[in-house]
């Protein structure tokens, strides 16, 4: 079966972690934390994170003492997070969002710079269809992806998983790794995505996830 130019992440996973190296940081992204403290959940609010990388933010939220299911196309990431942190095995699971689904609905569900790896027009849908008919009739939703809210840019994703050098930034080491894919929009265009897949917008601008992102737009959605 042909591998999809998004599961280049599984491969660039696998070839940091056999360098002994962890992709991202383990600093939580801020702006999960601020966007539940403007909204707070109900009792025993169920969480989904999309896009879990190597457990920068569900970790944090699960010390936190909150019921997470951090999920990830990357089996080698969820792995990854498990050996990582044994005690939290079972809140980690392998999914792919765009080709799957689940039973359950959660009261929020966040996912930080996942959407803009997802480069074709009919997977973004499916990403936003996802959060969509996932979410609890009263829950929210935190969508994060990179850009700065003005530049409008596409890999090719014929070369998703083609090497290419890149500096690491916890070590400054060059290391060669799959390209992946990356798609960014502006803020208009990221608006009118979520209103065209029947997401009710309650705030949207601009944050940033030091150190791994500098700049990010952010949107927190509701069912429409």
């Amino acid at each position: 079966m042909t591998a999809k130019y998004y599961e280049a992440y599984d491969l660039r996973y696998k070839q940091i972690h056999q360098q002994h190296l962890q992709w991202a940081s383990d600093t939580p992204s801020p702006i999960v934390g601020e966007v539940l403290g403007r909204y707070p959940l109900p009792e025993g609010a169920k969480i989904l994170e999309i896009g879990c990388g190597e457990g920068r933010d569900a970790l944090d939220l699960l010390r936190r003492g909150l019921d997470v299911l951090a999920t990830d196309v990357s089996p080698e990431a969820v792995a990854f997070c498990q050996q990582k942190a044994p005690d939290f095995e079972e809140h980690f699971q392998v999914l792919d969002c765009i080709a799957g689904t689940m039973e359950e609905t959660f009261d929020f569900i966040y996912a930080v710079a996942v959407l803009h790896m997802l480069v074709l027009e009919e997977d973004r849908q499916a990403f936003y269809r996802f959060i969509q008919s996932h979410l609890k009739p009263q829950g929210l939703a935190l969508i994060c992806t990179m850009g700065d809210g003005e530049t409008e840019a596409q890999s090719d994703i014929r070369t998703a998983f083609e090497p290419q050098e890149r500096v690491h930034q916890g070590t400054g080491k060059t290391v060669r790794i799959a390209g992946t894919s990356c798609r960014m929009v502006g803020m208009d265009a990221f608006q009118k995505e979520l209103t065209r897949n029947r997401l009710a917008v309650v705030e949207t601008g601009l944050t940033a996830c030091p150190p791994d992102f500098s700049r990010m737009l952010y949107a927190v959605v509701r069912r429409d």
